[in-house]
C-alpha cells in the first residue's frame, strides 16, 4: 500500500518569491503569514516574496523558510492530502514536527526565529563559513582538509554530499584545494566561485548555557501548550522534568 511522506528542506533552500503563489490564492496561507509576521514583528511578505538582503541571513532565514513550509502544508492538507509520515533536514525538522501535529505552527515559527537569532549572534557574519561538497568521496575530502586549520566536516548529508564548516579563510582554502583535487561541484548561496556561505552553523559546544537555557525554556513552553491541549501531562510535571537528560549532557 502506498504511503505519503511530507519532507521539509533545511536552510539553504530559501529563495525570493517562495510562497507568494500560496499567499495570493489561499486565505489559510495568508492567515499564517499575517499571524506569524505580527507575532515576530517582521514583514514576512516582503522577506519571503521580494528580492532583499535579509533572506539569506540566518536570523531571518529560519523563520521565513519554516513559515513558508507550513503555509504550503496547511493548504495541501486542507485539500485532503495528509501525510503518513513527516521528516525534515535540520531546520526542516521543526516544520515536520508541526505538520505531524506535535507543535503548533506559530510555536514552531517562534522557536526557529529565536534559534536563528542565537545562531547568528554566536558566530557573527564574516567570521565563519560553510560549503557543500558534491560528488567526492568522504575519505578523499578528509584527506584534502586534514592539514587545513579551522576547517572540519560538519555533516555527512548523504553519499556524494558533504558539508564543511569553519573559519572563513580556512573554508576558502579548503574549497580551492578540493577544486584542485578534482571535486566536481561546490555549492553555496554566497561567494559562488569559492562555494562559501558566510554564516557558519556552530557546533553545539559553541553555545553558551544562557542561549541553551533560552531554547530549552521556549521548547518546554511549546510542548506544555501542546500536551495541555490533549491532557497528556500536567504542566507542573513537565516543567519539573525540564529536559533533565538534555541538561545533563
Amino acid at each position: 500500500m502506498n504511503k505519503i511522506a511530507f519532507i521539509y528542506p533545511g536552510q539553504g533552500a530559501q529563495k525570493a518569491g517562495m510562497g507568494a503563489d500560496f499567499y495570493e490564492k489561499s486565505e489559510k496561507s495568508r492567515d499564517l503569514y499575517e499571524k506569524a509576521g505580527d507575532m515576530l514583528d517582521l514583514d514576512l511578505k516582503a522577506l519571503c516574496f521580494e528580492e532583499n538582503d535579509k533572506l539569506d541571513l540566518t536570523e531571518y532565514t529560519q523563520a521565513a523558510l519554516v513559515t513558508t513550509c507550513l503555509a504550503m502544508t496547511g493548504v495541501v492538507m486542507e485539500k485532503g492530502l495528509k501525510p503518513d509520515i513527516t521528516a525534515g533536514l535540520s531546520l526542516g525538522e521543526y516544520a515536520a514536527i508541526s505538520a505531524a501535529g506535535g507543535m503548533d505552527p506559530l510555536d514552531a515559527i517562534r522557536l526557529v526565529r529565536k534559534r536563528g537569532i542565537l545562531m547568528a549572534s554566536t558566530v557573527p557574519s564574516g567570521v565563519g563559513a560553510m560549503c557543500a561538497v558534491m560528488a567526492m568521496d568522504s575519505g578523499k575530502i578528509e584527506e584534502v582538509i586534514k592539514n587545513i586549520p579551522d576547517v572540519t566536516i560538519a555533516n555527512y548529508n548523504c553519499p556524494g554530499q558533504i558539508v564543511l564548516t569553519g573559519k572563513k579563510e580556512g573554508v576558502e582554502t579548503a574549497a580551492e584545494n578540493l577544486k584542485a583535487a578534482g571535486v566536481m561541484k561546490l555549492t553555496a548561496s554566497d561567494l559562488q566561485k569559492l562555494g562559501i556561505v558566510e554564516h557558519v552553523f556552530p557546533e553545539p559546544d559553541h553555545y553558551t548555557p544562557d542561549t541553551m537555557d533560552e531554547m530549552v525554556d521556549m521548547l518546554t513552553k511549546s510542548i506544555v501548550r501542546f500536551l495541555s491541549a490533549y491532557g497528556s501531562m500536567e504542566k507542573e510535571e513537565l516543567l519539573e522534568h525540564r529536559y533533565r537528560r538534555f541538561r545533563e549532557m
